[in-house]
């Protein structure tokens, strides 16, 4: 871990996701809490992250091109940038009074295909920093950041809110995003791009059109997972960890006001023992995956998350839920390092923005459904039905992840495949 840690590039890689994915959870708990106010009903919640999703999907197919071709660093600050400007134009309207539902739908439309633009983008970035022999201790100190960061600001939003309201929370994350900026801007110098294997030849690249070059490298991200199913598997898992777990602020907000009766507070109180569970996770990740290995410590965490969110709407005090909210942080803490680790091993720098954008279109696909799926059933049936549907999606994840090969297995078959 103190060797990441001397790296000068990576330092400010860490800063910056800390930074900016604290204002962003503030943005998004914020956001959130004042839809569900201002609406009175789970099901606005699920239209907000469907709409959060749509454009996505629609760039998800090329943008990993873009990834893969472009220099990464610069992708991401032109996207904080960018984001930065949208988030504070809203800013403004809430601070004068004048913002409305409709208004942060936009907002969140946009700053929404921005993060699922950087995130792949910023997991190739480390991948190419990180030496081969680190890539557990990088992604632990990258998952535990983000993911406290944006869980433990979703826990200050329920102390503050009250105080600053939507418009001190989106100034905020507009400012967080300017300190990621700068941070990247001194990660490195010039422009970097991968290299790749030399496979054609100079006459037949020279030949191509723009078009045929993208189609081109468009199908070779889809030929190297045909040809890897154990990867495949580990995309159908991480699919379903990522829409369940985007889809649990769903049910989260409504479980503090419906269930405890505890307000903005009580949001708070459950974010921060997600944010806090997290954070924990890097004290044991690295040491997990060391003893058990990537596949057990997914399957693992996906059987934890899965009885987690069964549980949690049955809690008889807050305390307890943010018990199991802590419990349920610590085991997506660990999945997302093993996941992303066992990912960087498998797959070369060069298609990592394919990879990772292919694996994100289906999770994201199966947020939407999920997202409108339990909205209506949390509507009409109770708030447990809307939890039991997000531990179903952590169940299947589990399933996956038992049935993926060990790594060593993986590799085999996979060579004999490429063959």
């Amino acid at each position: 871990m103190r060797a990441i840690l001397r790296k000068r590039s990576l330092q400010f890689v860490f800063a910056a996701n800390v930074i900016s994915m604290f204002g962003s959870g503030m943005n998004a708990a914020a956001v959130a809490w004042f839809v569900l106010k201002a609406t009175g009903s789970p099901m606005a919640l699920g239209t907000l992250t469907v709409l959060n999703s749509l454009p996505a999907m629609l760039l998800m197919p090329f943008s990993g091109v873009l990834i893969d071709r472009e220099d990464r660093r610069r992708l991401v600050m032109w996207l904080d940038a960018l984001r930065a400007l949208v988030i504070l134009a809203v800013a403004m309207l809430a601070l004068l009074g004048h913002v409305r539902v409709w208004q942060l739908y936009v907002m969140n439309m946009l700053v929404a295909t921005g993060f699922w633009m950087f995130w792949p983008t910023v997991t190739a970035l480390i991948q190419e920093l990180t030496p081969d022999s680190e890539y557990v201790q990088s992604n632990t100190l990258l998952l535990v950041g983000v993911q406290g960061g944006w869980m433990i600001a979703g826990s200050v939003v329920g102390f503050v809110y009250e105080h600053i309201g939507i418009g001190g929370v989106l100034l905020i994350d507009a400012l967080t995003y300017g300190v990621s900026f700068l941070c990247y801007f001194w990660v490195r110098r010039g422009r970097h791009v991968v290299p790749r294997p030399a496979e054609l030849r100079a006459d037949i690249l020279a030949a191509e059109t723009a078009l045929a070059r993208f189609a081109r490298e468009l199908r070779e991200g889809f030929d190297f997972l045909r040809t890897r199913p154990a990867l495949r598997l580990l995309g159908a898992s991480w699919a379903l960890f990522l829409g369940a777990m985007l889809t649990s602020h769903v049910v989260t907000a409504p479980l503090s006001d419906q269930v405890f009766h505890a307000g903005a507070r009580g949001y708070g109180w459950l974010n921060a023992g997600w944010g806090v569970g997290a954070f924990i996770s890097g004290l044991f990740a690295a040491a997990m995956l060391r003893r058990s290995g990537s596949r057990r410590s997914v399957a693992m965490s996906m059987f934890v998350l899965s009885i987690g969110a069964l549980a949690a709407p049955f809690s008889p005090v807050l305390a307890a839920a943010v018990l199991i909210y802590g419990v349920m942080g610590a085991a997506r803490g660990l999945s997302g390092v093993a996941m992303n680790t066992q990912m960087m091993e498998s797959v070369p720098s060069h298609f990592m923005g394919r990879v990772q954008n292919s694996f994100n279109f289906v999770g994201t696909a199966l947020q939407i459904v999920l997202s409108l799926a339990t909205g209506i059933v949390a509507h009409r049936f109770g708030l447990r039905y809307g939890f039991g549907l997000i531990a179903l999606a952590y169940a299947l994840a589990f399933v996956f992840a038992a049935w993926m090969p060990s790594t060593a297995a993986a590799a085999t078959a996979e060579v004999g495949a490429a063959n």
